[in-house]
């Protein structure tokens, strides 16, 4: 399981989420729903899935109305059954009913992107790491992130602030590869460098540079191959770039350290979820 993800990950987002819902406020509930009534309500997994995004769940109730009360059955990274109780929420009917959506939309696309995550995991085998890469939605990276972890994934950079990736338009800007990744090395940036390698070219000045990773991007198994046995360990090698289910087994076996991939954060779709709520 993933470490628990910090509140201010989080809240800012899930107070907008609720405003953008409620408006001027819930006119069905507050026409049917009497202040005095009280619910409970219980998230269940309609098929199987991983876990993510309980915490922000909870959180879009609370926010409504503190009184809400919360009570767990599944954590974050649990891999979930079909039928599973995930949590039980108990409170004023009308506090629950606001904040349904808000909650079903957090918890299903975060467990979307943790489902789909641990697939690729298990497809890998254990003989690559699966990363992630910053195609997240707008401002929802930290929790995307999260996600990743709690499907066993691990996080690449963040942004475009703590790490050094030297990508194909940086490397037209510069003039090649190997300018590039002087330019940087001239700079003083003192945190790894890794550069993406389009060709075997692009591998060869790499290696000439003593960059510390450099990515494969889209290149086909058979250059995967030869780009692992010019580096011979001299860099971590990551693959990126049309990567699939159907395709990891292969690339398990090519001798690549990590492989990363845009779409269990801008493509996973959404964890079958919901919230079945008794008066």
């Amino acid at each position: 399981m993933s470490e628990p993800l910090d509140p201010k990950a989080y809240l800012a987002l899930v107070r907008l989420a609720l405003a953008e819902d409620i408006g001027d406020g819930d006119i069905t509930s507050k026409a049917v729903v009497p202040p005095s009534v009280r619910a409970s309500g219980v998230f269940i997994a309609r098929r199987t899935c991983v876990l993510a995004g309980v915490d922000v769940a909870r959180a879009a109730f609370t926010e409504i109305d503190p009184s809400v009360e919360f009570t767990v059955f599944k954590r974050d990274g649990d891999l979930c059954q079909a039928d599973d109780p995930i949590a039980r929420i108990d409170g004023p009917a009308a506090a629950l009913l606001i904040a349904e959506r808000t909650a079903l939309n957090f918890l299903q696309h975060l467990s979307g992107i943790a489902t789909l995550t641990r697939r690729f995991v298990d497809a890998a085998g254990g003989r690559l790491t699966v990363l992630d890469t910053r195609k997240t939605i707008p401002g929802f990276r930290a929790l995307a992130k999260y996600a990743v972890r709690c499907g066993g994934g691990s996080n690449h950079r963040f942004g475009l602030f703590d790490a050094v990736l030297i990508k194909d338009n940086h490397v037209r800007i510069a003039g090649g590869v190997g300018e590039a990744i002087r330019l940087v090395q001239a700079s003083g940036i003192r945190t790894p460098i890794e550069v993406e390698a389009e060709t075997l070219d692009d591998v060869d000045q790499a290696i000439d540079a003593k960059v510390d990773a450099i990515l494969l991007d889209n290149m086909n198994d058979a250059m995967i191959r030869e780009a692992v046995s010019r580096i011979q360990g001299c860099a971590r090698v990551e693959i990126s770039g049309g990567v699939t289910l159907d395709r990891m087994p292969a690339l398990a076996t090519l001798g690549a350290d990590c492989v990363s991939i845009g779409a269990i954060t801008h493509s996973a779709p959404a964890a079958d979820i919901s919230l079945e709520i008794e008066a």
